[in-house]
């Protein structure tokens, strides 16, 4: 019996400092990582998105809490004198999550462009989605909110990428969310960039 608690106890010291140094070792990375995501992945969607902004929208970047998750969003001021914002959205593609950053001006409620900022799709396939901007993500520049993001084959307004009909549903559900996101958290945005 004495050997059972003890097996039992060396087990839980040894669960308890592993446990603590998985924490450390999370907490003192989690900054370095949140910093290349967003010099690799989002940075140079936001650059495409905003190629006439004024300001620097990675610096200019805030959070809005929202149903307890943290959503950054990066503002953008134009050459015109517009505001606009840009940000991120996921749906699942066919290789898995697709990553969709979305830039919308501010007066018009439409579409800047859209950039995928990260995916798992087929190489040649859907990666296409990323790859070629002009094959598919240019439909969505000018969109506003009243358009039916869904590809064609749904009852939608988007043609999907052909060979690529996962994927072109994976952002359209981005493209979705974004657009729900949006249209609910509009005035705390135009709070924020005041």
């Amino acid at each position: 019996m004495r050997e059972m608690i003890k097996m039992v106890l060396v087990l839980t010291v040894i669960t308890a400092v592993s446990g603590g140094i998985l924490s450390v070792l999370k907490t003192s990375t989690e900054e370095r990582i949140e910093g290349q995501i967003l010099k690799f992945q989002k940075a140079p969607a936001i650059a495409d998105i905003f190629d006439t902004a004024t300001n620097d929208p990675l610096k200019d970047r805030f959070k809005i809490l929202f149903e307890d998750e943290e959503i950054t969003f990066f503002p953008g001021k134009l050459e015109d004198g517009s505001k606009a914002v840009a940000f991120e959205a996921k749906g699942g593609g066919f290789g898995g999550d697709v990553g969709l950053m979305v830039g919308i001006d501010l007066e018009s409620d439409k579409i800047i462009k859209a950039r995928v900022t990260t995916h798992s799709e087929t190489p040649g396939i859907g990666s296409r989605i990323k790859d070629d901007p002009a094959a598919f993500l240019s439909q969505f520049a000018g969109m506003g909110f009243d358009s039916n993001f869904k590809t064609k084959n749904d009852g939608g307004d988007i043609d999907a990428l052909s060979g690529a009909t996962v994927t072109s549903k994976g952002v359209c559900i981005a493209a979705a969310q974004v657009k729900q996101l949006y249209l609910k958290l509009k005035p705390q945005i135009l709070n924020k960039m005041k």
